[in-house]
């Protein structure tokens, strides 16, 4: 599979719906079994979440396969503000085997995923 990239309003409570979706069809074509992949929809859902907290209007989410599923999740757009994010960053780091936050000036702008 070539990478698959997904751009949505972070206003419309729909589309979490749709990323959710799209994720476990990602998910089930790289033989992840159920439980890793209902991990891993939480994770991207928490991760775009977190980018709505921190102020951010559009999320563009990429999927990959790199030597297992990875997913990008970037925040775009609107007025970038701090945030707390504990629980879902907590939530995060124990449900997938790698996270990769990239902050700047302590706003986080995007999450990496891999499983």
């Amino acid at each position: 599979m070539k990478d698959l990239t997904l751009k949505f309003h972070l206003s419309d409570s729909e589309y979490f719906t749709a990323l959710r979706l799209v994720a476990g069809s990602v998910c089930t074509n790289a033989d992840l079994d159920i439980d890793a992949l209902e991990d891993f929809k939480v994770c991207i859902t928490e991760s775009a979440l977190i980018l709505k907290n921190c102020g951010f209007e559009i999320v563009e989410i990429t999927f990959s396969y790199i030597d297992g599923v990875q997913c990008t999740v970037q925040g775009l757009g609107g007025n970038s503000k701090q945030a707390d994010n504990t629980l879902s960053l907590a939530l995060i780091s124990a449900l997938v085997s790698v996270c990769d936050i990239k902050e700047n000036q302590g706003i986080i702008e995007r999450v990496t995923l891999k499983v």
